[in-house]
């Protein structure tokens, strides 16, 4: 999957830029959810339009593993469309 392809999941969960959504909302399995933000999570010009949380209260099948940390939700500023 490629990043434009994963903002177009990310606005359909979503609905807009910048708005917290559960990263199990775009739809993917963990296995590509956790390697594709890995991999973006390392890079510093994509990353920094990423902003992810981890809601504690989430069920453990709901959870993550982000570059190592626990993750739930997930928003996207609209600034990443200067990098798509």
């Amino acid at each position: 999957m490629n990043l434009k392809e994963l903002v177009a999941k990310y606005l359909a969960a979503a609905g807009g830029y910048g708005k917290q959504t559960p990263i199990a909302s775009l739809g993917m399995s963990r296995e590509e959810t956790e390697r594709v933000f890995d991999f973006l999570d390392e890079d510093y010009h994509i990353s920094r339009y990423f902003h992810f949380r981890n809601v504690s209260s989430e069920s453990p099948d709901f959870i993550f593993e982000i570059n190592g940390f626990p993750q739930t939700h997930i928003s996207i500023d609209g600034e990443i469309q200067e990098v798509l």
